[in-house]
């Protein structure tokens, strides 16, 4: 476990000294992102969940075919064991479990992170029962176009998805890489279902546990990430962050520091003793003025890169209301606005790589902040489909 993180403060010393007793030491890899890339990533948040319903097959092929470097599945298992693709282990708002009469006495109240939540968990269905559920628009009100495919498509396992990259990378005649996060692991720990060597398992067995493989593993939390190394993990490692809040292994061990003690200076260094690189809100990156407006830069850029850090923040989306008030266009809080002017911006801070709903945008944007061509930057016809 990260014992240097939990009962001392974030030092790169003491912390190295724990993680080089978990695993190997690091390398730099150009393919996978431990070391300064040429270009940046673009990420396909939970795949093109600005066009399909999150997590689904189709919404990591269609991330892919639209330019995406890497797709992200967000891992949770079953009561079985299974690592399946769910932004949270309560599932009432991304799949239609609450229209099978047959779950309805699995709905529960849980403590999950300390905060009460009522619903449908992973790990009390098996995989074949969460396989007769379908998914749904997380977000129906802001994007009614995806409700479209309400229905259609299966919860998908880590496995398959992994499939799909290995097919994909084949067909377009590139790597995609795959951007795993595991999430709530202390949770998961307490319910008998740990994270941590089913995803260091299935990695051995699709042979991308190397230090160049096109992978990245994230978290939120910290003591994860250590005992992921601890198991053998040789991949790239992602310590997400918030603009708000602490990491709940640490909160649940009583520890009082937060995630703003992670970007400090010192925080980074520790960090980087364990890690390849952060994910931060994009808020911390570049922050909203007073009056909504983007604001200006914060040295988070210069103070990760000092600490030998990349930054992949998170999450543009095209639609106003996720947008700046001087990004947005129109009175709809729906409509698209100048999500590819908000990237640019972004992307000339200097961040190594972006989490998108669009990938489509991720992919013009970059091409535009690197002064590159439009055109080449398109995705062939037969790509998209």
């Amino acid at each position: 476990m990260l014992t240097a993180i939990a009962a001392t403060p974030f030092a790169a010393a003491p912390l190295a000294a724990s993680v080089a007793a978990a695993g190997p030491a690091l390398a730099a890899s150009p393919a996978a992102g431990g070391g300064r890339r040429r270009s940046t990533l673009v990420i396909g948040h939970r795949g093109a969940s600005g066009y399909r319903p999150e997590h689904t097959l189709a919404s990591y092929e269609l991330a892919a075919r639209l330019g995406a470097d890497f797709v992200e599945p967000d891992l949770v298992p079953t009561k079985d064991g299974v690592l399946v693709c769910r932004h949270e282990p309560e599932i009432s708002g991304t799949t239609n479990v609450a229209d099978h009469p047959e779950f309805a006495g699995r709905k529960k109240t849980k403590s999950l992170d300390s905060v009460a939540t009522t619903g449908w968990f992973t790990e009390d269905f098996t995989l074949a029962e969460l396989k007769t559920l379908r998914a749904k628009e997380r977000l129906p009100e802001v994007r009614q176009e995806n409700t479209l495919y309400d229905g259609l498509f299966e919860i998908p396992t880590f496995t398959e998805v992994l499939d799909l990259r290995a097919r994909l990378s084949k067909e377009l005649g590139r790597e995609i890489g795959v951007y795993p996060e595991t999430k709530h692991p202390t949770y998961f720990t307490k319910a008998g279902l740990p994270l941590e060597q089913r995803l260091v398992d299935t990695l051995n067995r699709y042979g991308l546990n190397r230090r160049d493989a096109a992978v990245f593993v994230q978290s939120f939390e910290t003591t994860n990430l250590a005992q992921l190394r601890k198991l053998g993990l040789r991949t790239s490692v992602v310590q997400l962050l918030s603009a708000e809040g602490a990491p709940f292994d640490l909160v649940d061990t009583g520890d009082k520091r937060t995630y703003a003690d992670l970007v400090t200076p010192a925080g980074l260094r520790a960090i980087a003793a364990y890690a390849n690189g952060i994910g931060p809100d994009k808020l911390q990156v570049i922050p909203k003025a007073a009056d909504g407006t983007l604001g200006r830069a914060t040295s988070l850029v210069a103070d990760a890169h000092a600490a030998g850090l990349v930054l992949h923040p998170y999450t543009f989306r095209a639609e106003n209301t996720f947008l700046p008030t001087d990004y947005r266009r129109g009175t709809s809080a729906n409509d698209f606005g100048r999500a590819i002017d908000e990237q640019v911006a972004y992307l000339r801070a200097g961040i190594d790589g972006l989490f998108t709903d669009q990938a489509d945008i991720g992919v013009l944007a970059r091409a535009v902040a690197a002064g590159q061509s439009i055109a080449a930057a398109q995705p062939s016809p037969h790509s998209a489909t």
